[in-house]
């Protein structure tokens, strides 16, 4: 299994690296690919080192799987020239995933729709996959007729410019903004670029990504993002409004059982879930469980994830765990 890591030496590539040796992903060759200022360069994967490679060497070894993470404009030229040699690309920039042609993946919804012939998966965006995973059970049993969404998202979505910009801050010091305000003290409420409606790219990804995977477009949604000066991860507080009446104690019960959700919901003892204690897990962790009284057969919830791990790097390590074990590579 020859396996090639796009923007190898990025923030979120190398969290991939990490998962991939976590997970014990079964790789035989690795292929690290990065801009051509780190070629010849070294990175580490199970206390190896392997030198980076260029874009056309790592196409032309072919390998199985090619796991991007370098920006869609890397990946709208070259994907396609992976696909070609017969790679499976898994895709973690925003460039296919509501190309109608690509199929947009959170495993443990909608693995079973892959098959030998989607060469190129795209991972949908990291505020988008811990909501719906925890979405996606409650949809099936009562139908979601309308999703208010308001994020707060970690400065690791942005990289590591914005990291830095924090540090800087926390320091005193001046240095390169990743944000036009500081973030330091502050929530900047402007996620990725605004388009003409109004509303920021980050937000209009909630809505699209969310009904192409349930595969629902009735499903109304809306959104408000917003960056605060976090790093353990992305929280969303969520308003839901259902077709059809709900039990409480059975709706937690499905969450409770869903794979790759944890059940953090005891206010009689300050139990709820919070980026620093999501930071480096896996799982998606929801709380603050309560009916809104204002709307019928309506809920409340607060949904956090770590936005490199489940919020990408994992979910595309899981897609390609699906794809080998069950032959589609």
């Amino acid at each position: 299994m020859r396996v090639a890591v796009v923007g190898a030496t990025g923030m979120v590539g190398q969290v991939m690296l990490q998962v991939l040796a976590e997970r014990n992903f079964p790789i035989t060759e690795l292929i690290p690919v990065a801009s051509e200022r780190s070629i010849g360069k070294q990175v580490t994967y199970k206390q190896k080192e392997y030198t980076i490679h260029s874009m056309q060497d790592a196409i032309a070894a072919k390998p199985d799987i090619a796991i991007f993470s370098a920006g869609g404009d890397i990946s709208l030229e070259y994907a396609p020239k992976f696909a070609e040699v017969g790679t499976t690309v898994i895709d973690n920039s925003s460039a296919w995933r509501m190309d109608r042609t690509k199929k947009l993946v959170v495993p443990e919804i909608n693995a079973n729709a892959l098959t030998k012939d989607d060469k190129i998966i795209a991972n949908p965006n990291c505020s988008t996959i811990q909501m719906v995973l925890t979405l996606a059970p409650l949809h099936k049993k009562y139908g979601i007729k309308r999703l208010v969404v308001s994020t707060y998202q970690s400065i690791t979505g942005t990289g590591v410019k914005a990291v830095q910009q924090l540090e800087n801050e926390y320091a005193g010091s001046t240095g390169e903004m990743a944000y036009p305000y500081p973030i330091h003290r502050n929530a900047i409420p402007a996620c990725d670029i605004f388009v003409e409606n109004g509303y920021t790219k980050e937000e209009l990804k909630l809505v699209n990504e969310t009904q192409k995977i349930l595969d629902d477009r009735t499903i109304a949604v809306t959104a408000t993002a917003v960056r605060i000066p976090v790093v353990g991860g992305h929280s969303e507080s969520v308003n839901l409004e259902f077709h059809n009446e709900y039990d409480l104690s059975e709706l937690r019960r499905l969450l409770s059982e869903t794979d790759g959700v944890t059940l953090q919901d005891n206010p009689d003892t300050n139990t709820y879930p919070m980026p620093i204690y999501a930071e480096g897990k896996d799982d998606v962790f929801v709380g603050r469980i309560r009916r809104d009284h204002s709307q019928e057969n309506s809920l409340n919830m607060w949904i956090v994830s770590d936005n490199l791990r489940k919020g990408a790097a994992t979910n595309a390590v899981q897609i390609g765990e699906y794809l080998v074990a069950n032959g589609l590579v």
